[in-house]
């Protein structure tokens, strides 16, 4: 899933020269850009684009300096090949701000707020939500870090944009764990866990829009699609725990084969294949391929 980047090196020289690409101004221009390229957003609030950016890059002998990153264009072609660049402007602050508050927490926040880079779905939703305590950003290992292929998404993301309800944030929050277990740098797989929990929490809310003989058979699925994300994060033992509060009664048919599939990865990390084996039957080839997925990205 990850686009390999090989050997970037950003020269450097009056032999070097890139007309590079202004960055994009307007947010909701470049989300639609990045949903149909099928790339994450790399965005920077308007004030802090005012400033020299200091990054540090290496130049075609491998030596390490300092440069601005709005200045040098060789980063910003770069930039440009494997994100969407975007300058948000102030004006657009209280509006985002409010439709995050209360949803997000003080990390989320407080990244939100500061003047570093960062790096966004197609819906604005913030991925790099880590502090930083480096002196100088390391572009070459953040843009390769984050330079991820996002267009196995993009069905899932234009429904959701164009029809938020609980069905089309349900599958997009299923698509963006699957495709966090595809992630082979573990931490940024972690965000990718955080970012589908933000569409989990929006779709358990849109619940109470639904037939309200399926909220129970809802909120199971949404239950079950936290557990899987557990499993994702290698921890079976604590889906385990959980599974078994649950009596088989009470698990409706249209969730029984994600419960099944639950009871079968949580077995197959813990190596237990005797366990494991019960539920295989119960188990379509592609849950089966899924579950050894996440079993291989755990090894």
């Amino acid at each position: 899933m990850k686009r390999i980047i090989i050997g970037i090196v950003f020269f450097i020289g009056s032999c070097f020269h890139i007309n590079a690409q202004d960055w994009m101004t307007s947010l909701e221009v470049a989300k639609n850009l990045a949903t149909v390229q099928g790339k994450l957003l790399f965005a920077i609030w308007e004030d802090a684009s005012y400033d020299p950016y200091p990054v540090l890059i290496r130049d075609n002998k491998g030596n390490t300096y300092v440069d601005d990153l709005f200045a040098n264009e060789s980063i910003n072609e770069v930039i440009w090949e494997y994100f969407v660049p975007v300058i948000i402007s102030e004006s657009k602050y209280e509006t985002l701000f409010n439709d995050i508050d209360g949803k997000r927490n003080v990390t989320y926040i407080d990244k939100f707020n500061d003047d570093t880079i960062k790096i966004m779905d197609a819906n604005g939703n913030i991925i790099n939500t880590t502090i930083a305590y480096y002196e100088y950003l390391d572009i070459e290992k953040f843009i390769k870090t984050y330079a991820l292929d996002t267009s196995i998404l993009s069905n899932e993301i234009k429904f959701y944009q164009t029809n938020a309800d609980f069905n089309t944030t349900y599958r997009l929050t299923s698509k963006y764990i699957d495709y966090a277990v595809l992630i082979e740098n573990k931490k940024v797989r972690s965000e990718f866990i955080t970012l589908s929990n933000y569409y989990l929490k929006e779709a358990l809310a849109y619940i109470v829009s639904e037939d309200p003989e399926r909220h129970k058979e809802l909120e199971q699925k949404v239950m079950f699609q936290n557990m899987k994300q557990q499993l994702v994060l290698n921890k079976p033992k604590k889906v385990l725990r959980r599974l078994k509060k649950i009596e088989a009664s009470e698990v409706s048919e249209a969730n029984s084969e994600l419960w099944a599939f639950l009871n079968y990865t949580a077995h197959l990390l813990l190596q237990d294949e005797a366990k494991a084996s019960i539920w295989r039957t119960k188990l379509s080839l592609v849950n089966l391929k899924k579950a050894n997925l996440i079993v291989k990205s755990n090894s």
